[in-house]
């Protein structure tokens, strides 16, 4: 039998709104409860299986990422305990899977790097020999890594919408046309600050034996104008991570993150859009034990 779906049902606190993952509770005027739920969701439709402890494991990797990259960005970490913010019998919802964070204004683009050829970048570029509108070099290979990671800006998809990759033009006037005249400067920033966060990270994770081979960041601001890391930094359902010893040129490497569920649904004659198919027991089992994997591998290296 499927493991029962994790649904967070804090009543002490106002909802926001239920994501594709997380939970969005009102703390107060300038802070938020994020509730991180076992879903997966893939295609950008959301599962209809949960993966076991998913929420607390991204939960604690997003943390351990908050912290050792805090010096080049600000982040949305509060250092709230999140069990004091909600009732007595509400407290085990959010242990270990909840966070405090600051209540900012998101950016309306997702902060791809990408420091490798794969997804739908590899798709991209076999079209066109770019990604986003930037021109790679000649006769690359699948899953080949780039001379320099690259920004490679996306729209936000709403629940069962798809990214859209986007070049940084676009992504400067997307900002501008949301945040302000302020925004050009900060998509500016947005893509720097995801350079040095990816080029620190990858270089750490190497030595833990994981190859990150693009990632997922995203932003907001205060109300001072400062643009800080939201959302989660550098999970399994934000990453892509191979096991270093597995990697090759020529195919798509085995990975630590939802790309393996990716490849079984691929094999589906499905349409990527919901309701989603039912994943098999092993399928979900494979992938518990993958984010527990990648977990153990970067915060006990």
């Amino acid at each position: 039998m499927s493991t029962p779906l994790f649904e967070s049902s804090i009543q002490s606190l106002p909802l926001l709104g239920r994501g594709k993952v997380r939970d969005i509770y009102a703390v107060d005027s300038d802070k938020l409860l994020i509730v991180t739920s076992d879903r997966l969701s893939a295609f950008d439709v959301i599962l209809p299986d949960p993966i076991p402890d998913k929420g607390r494991v991204l939960t604690a990797m997003a943390g351990f990422w908050f912290a050792r990259l805090g010096h080049i960005v600000p982040n949305q970490i509060t250092g709230i305990d999140p069990e004091t913010v909600v009732d007595a019998g509400e407290r085990e919802q959010v242990r270990d899977r909840a966070l405090v964070v600051k209540r900012l204004k998101p950016l309306p683009i997702e902060a791809v790097v990408r420091g490798y050829v794969i997804g739908s970048g590899w798709k991209d570029y076999q079209a066109s020999g770019a990604i986003c509108g930037i021109t790679l070099p000649p006769g690359l290979r699948q899953a080949a890594k780039l001379p320099q990671p690259i920004f490679t800006p996306a729209t936000k998809a709403e629940v069962g919408d798809h990214d859209e990759n986007i070049s940084f033009e676009r992504a400067r006037a997307i900002c501008a046309e949301v945040i302000g005249p302020h925004g050009a400067a900060l998509a500016e920033q947005a893509r720097d600050a995801s350079i040095a966060l990816y080029r620190e990270a990858a270089d750490y994770a190497a030595k833990c034996g994981i190859l990150i081979a693009d990632t997922k960041f995203e932003f907001g601001v205060d109300e001072a104008g400062t643009l800080h890391l939201i959302d989660e930094a550098l999970t399994p359902d934000s990453s892509r991570f191979w096991p270093q010893s597995e990697y090759r040129e020529g195919i798509s490497p085995p990975s630590f993150d939802k790309q393996y569920v990716r490849d079984y649904l691929e094999t589906l004659d499905w349409n990527k859009k919901a309701p989603a198919p039912r994943l098999p027991e092993e399928v979900i089992a494979r992938t518990a034990d993958k984010y527990r994997e990648a977990y153990t591998r970067l915060t006990q290296n």
